[in-house]
């Protein structure tokens, strides 16, 4: 069911987020565990909210665009034309289809992300 009806608003700092430990074969560093909430579609556009816990992982995304509402992050890319990124609240980034990241969280971080 939709968080995100016409007329409404959701506190995305302040949901409660059911966090899971991830794949070892991801894990880098320490014992990071993520977790996620979708709140809804626009269109073809998944809207969501998601956290990860200080620890190092890696991934490989999904085209997406985000905001950082909380903590902080360095994310690095496996294609070395691309400079790592430092995240921290207020940050907007985007990610593409297929891109392998590592994900160097320092403080636990929130993002809203949309994801087509």
């Amino acid at each position: 069911m939709s968080r995100l009806t016409p007329g409404t608003v959701t506190d995305a700092s302040a949901l409660s987020l059911a966090l899971d430990p991830l794949p070892s074969d991801q894990v880098v560093d320490g014992s990071p565990a993520a977790g996620f909430v979708e709140l809804g579609t626009i269109g073809d556009v998944e809207v969501g909210v998601w956290e990860h816990t200080a620890g190092v992982s890696t991934d490989v995304e999904s085209d997406e665009v985000f905001v950082v509402l909380s903590g902080s992050a360095t994310v690095t890319f496996d294609d070395p034309a691309l400079p790592p990124v430092e995240l921290r609240a207020g940050s907007v980034g985007r990610l593409a289809t297929g891109m392998r990241t590592t994900w160097t969280v320092h403080e636990r971080l929130r993002k809203v992300y949309f994801a087509g």
